[in-house]
């Protein structure tokens, strides 16, 4: 398959090759049916719902960095990148920050910043868990009121 961790597990024996049952850290069932999905037909199957889309993407792109997917995880980034909305801007924004994507976490910000009320409208400010994010989308919306 296009995972080189699990080609070795399943390939040259490894405890998990011929285990009953095998624990993966760190993700859920859908999530991780969707990583196997992926690995045998190279077919990216996010789920349905803006909300589910982005969080599956976020799963399987710390899956495929886990288990060194690259394409994978390159498919993950660009769904993620064109997943940005209102419901989805202030988890992808934290999601970015936690993770260290500068290019998301960009895109993000500017994006509350373009369409703020929409964002508002749609619980962006009670989405909020994130202090460190917070600080950073206050600082950006006192800069925008300095340039007016």
């Amino acid at each position: 398959v296009r995972s080189e961790y699990y080609g070795k597990m399943f390939g040259i024996g490894m405890k998990e090759r011929d285990a009953a049952e095998i624990t993966v850290p760190k993700t859920d069932l859908a999530s991780f049916t969707a990583f196997i999905d992926y690995l045998c037909t190279d077919q990216l199957d996010l789920g349905e719902g803006e909300g589910e889309q982005a969080r599956r993407a976020l799963d399987l792109r710390e899956l495929a960095q886990m288990y060194q997917v690259p394409r994978l995880e390159l498919l993950c980034a660009q769904a993620l990148q064109e997943s940005v909305g209102p419901a989805s801007a202030v988890p992808l924004l934290e999601a970015a920050h936690t993770m260290g994507d500068g290019r998301l976490l960009a895109q993000c910000r500017r994006y509350v910043a373009d369409h703020a009320a929409e964002v508002r409208a749609r619980g962006g400010v009670e989405q909020l868990r994130d202090l460190g994010v917070a600080k950073g989308l206050l600082g950006d919306a006192l800069d925008q009121v300095a340039e007016l």
